[in-house]
């Protein structure tokens, strides 16, 4: 069914029925677009969750147990499924988000041109019917005023008191007026003809043609939503057989836990060779006493059970060495790493400098947003004075001035509070400058820092950041200053129940002997955990696998930073 000859007259619903079908597309492009970014996102984390449960170990760390390595493979099965889900996110965006961003662009030129045929068509007909229509306008007061010289020619031509020259003078004016009423009519009706010339061709040529084009675009555009919603589909299909593959590579994974391998691995790894110990024979030393009586009677208990029976009893009384590490108590760190919440101060002296930093910069961008209105406001009242003054029956100026003065006021006031968080700024740049120069020479100069304390930190929810070490030479660098921490802090941090949780892993670039009071002895190329970040001089506290805790060299280390890690403390 053509629009062209049933819907004819149909012009403006059309233009708006072709704005839908735009708009639709635009509305199933943008479904497409937030369902990409969600396989992206899901893809990324899946990626992170890997990484952070599956870090790199040397070939002494790696499991032997059935589950250990079943694990690994089922993470190493969910890293190439979200490979999967990276390439459906990437086909959607090339075949289906892509190619439906550049057909919209593409319809709405294509609309924009015939639209503006159908109603330049339009405009010319209106032209033809305006022109037909004044002809015949014309022609009407032409006829009305010849039939008004008619009726006073023969008005005149029958007063028996009207002059000779009166009678040829209106006789002259009805010539006159009938040829001209004769010529508006030869024009009316060239005019007319013509009208309905190019009205026919406008309804049977123009617009037929106009709505058969937009008709084949609107077809077009429902094909090519029907070919996207098949896109859309086989980008998921095409990836199920490599994911069922994951899938079954899980599964088999699962399969292969074995509890019988896995105890002969422990019985491997721990078995000693020897033979347990036989029984001890009984020694009786009294054969060369005496027996007198009743009350001389030896007890017939072996020597050895009483002392082993004097020995148990005595168990469980024995107490503790109160000195041992494990029963001090730490005092010096906070819950999960998070100090207390300090009171919030005009300057934000409680917060660290780089927090401090911001929202000193952040105060100083609304106080200057908030002047420039006041001084918009002040120019604003002064050319509404300036008209006053010009102009007094517009307004009292004098009526502006107390708004104008408020206006100056709250200007300064502003200006004083930018200039002293513009002083609060430049004090905490000027120390963190001069603390990065402290470190760099404290690098390359082995200044001994005067003990570690507790620098002001802050927890943070963003662990989504990973931060890696730079590629050094394998030639040893100069050794930081050595940490003279307290004794008692070390003590409290060390020796505590509960230790601090892992944020992240370094390998160690070089060998280090860890002979100072707190560091911790590493090899070339061993592993560690990092339970606490560099705080700014050149020393990162770090667990070995048995459970050691000390301070190494930051720059003796290329560290990696655990993603999403609890408990994980940034110091800014």
């Amino acid at each position: 069914m053509s629009w062209g000859t049933e819907l004819w007259d149909q012009f403006d619903n059309l233009d708006k029925h072709t704005q839908w079908g735009i708009d639709f597309l635009e509305r199933y492009s943008k479904f497409v677009k937030e369902r990409l970014d969600i396989e992206q996102t899901y893809a990324k984390q899946l990626r992170t969750l890997v990484k952070k449960y599956c870090p790199k170990r040397s070939k002494e760390e790696e499991p032997r147990f059935t589950t250990c390595l079943s694990f690994y493979s089922v993470m190493n099965e969910l890293n190439d499924y979200a490979g999967q889900r990276e390439v459906v996110a990437e086909e959607m965006a090339h075949k289906v988000y892509g190619e439906l961003m550049k057909y919209s662009q593409d319809l709405k030129a294509e609309r924009k041109h015939h639209l503006q045929e159908g109603r330049k068509a339009q405009q010319h007909l209106d032209h033809c019917w305006k022109l037909m229509d004044n002809s015949k306008r014309k022609f009407e007061r032409e006829c009305k005023e010849a039939e008004k010289s008619q009726i006073t020619y023969d008005r005149l031509d029958n007063d028996i008191n009207a002059t000779k020259s009166e009678v040829e003078k209106a006789k002259a004016q009805f010539y006159l007026r009938t040829h001209m009423a004769d010529e508006s009519k030869n024009e009316y009706a060239a005019q007319l003809q013509n009208f309905n010339a190019e009205q026919w061709k406008h309804f049977n040529n123009a617009i037929p043609h106009i709505f058969k084009n937009l008709q084949d675009m609107d077809e077009r555009r429902t094909v090519k939503l029907g070919e996207t919603y098949r896109s859309f589909a086989e980008a998921e299909r095409r990836v199920i057989p490599i994911v069922s593959k994951c899938l079954e590579g899980m599964v088999s994974a699962a399969k292969a836990v074995d509890m019988r391998r896995d105890s002969v691995i422990v019985v491997e790894s721990f078995k000693s060779g020897f033979e347990p110990p036989a029984d001890f024979p009984f020694e009786d030393f009294s054969q060369n006493l005496s027996r007198t009586g009743s009350d001389g009677t030896i007890s017939n208990t072996p020597k050895g059970d009483r002392d082993r029976d004097r020995d148990r009893d005595a168990a469980p009384g024995s107490r503790p060495d109160p000195k041992h590490p494990m029963s001090r108590t730490k005092n010096k760190l906070w819950l999960f790493g998070k100090k207390p919440k300090a009171p919030s101060l005009e300057d934000f002296s409680h917060l660290p400098p780089e927090q401090r930093r911001k929202r000193l910069q952040q105060r100083i961008d609304e106080l200057s947003k908030e002047l420039q209105k006041e001084i918009d406001q002040r120019d604003a009242l002064n050319k509404m004075k300036d008209v006053y003054e010009k102009n007094p029956q517009m307004g009292d100026p004098t009526s502006l001035q107390p708004k104008i003065s408020e206006t100056i006021c709250n200007m300064e006031k502003l200006r004083s509070e930018i200039h002293k968080n513009e002083t609060w700024l430049s004090e905490v740049e000027g120390k963190q400058s001069s603390r990065g120069d402290r470190r760099h020479s404290a690098d390359n100069h082995h200044h001994t820092p005067q003990g570690r304390e507790s620098p002001e930190g802050s927890y943070t929810d963003d662990t989504s950041q990973e931060h890696h070490a730079p590629q050094q030479q394998r030639t040893s660098p100069p050794k930081p200053g050595q940490p003279n921490p307290d004794l008692h802090e070390f003590d409290d941090e060390f020796d505590d129940d509960d230790p601090l949780p892992v944020i992240g892993h370094c390998k160690a670039l070089y060998s280090f002997d860890g002979q100072n009071e707190g560091t911790l002895v590493m090899a070339e190329d061993e592993v560690l955990y990092i339970i606490e970040e560099d705080k700014g001089d050149g020393w990162t506290r770090a667990r070995k696998q048995g459970g050691e805790e000390g301070y190494v060299p930051t720059s003796y280390v290329e560290i990696t930073m655990e993603r999403n890690s609890k408990g994980a403390v940034t110091y800014i």
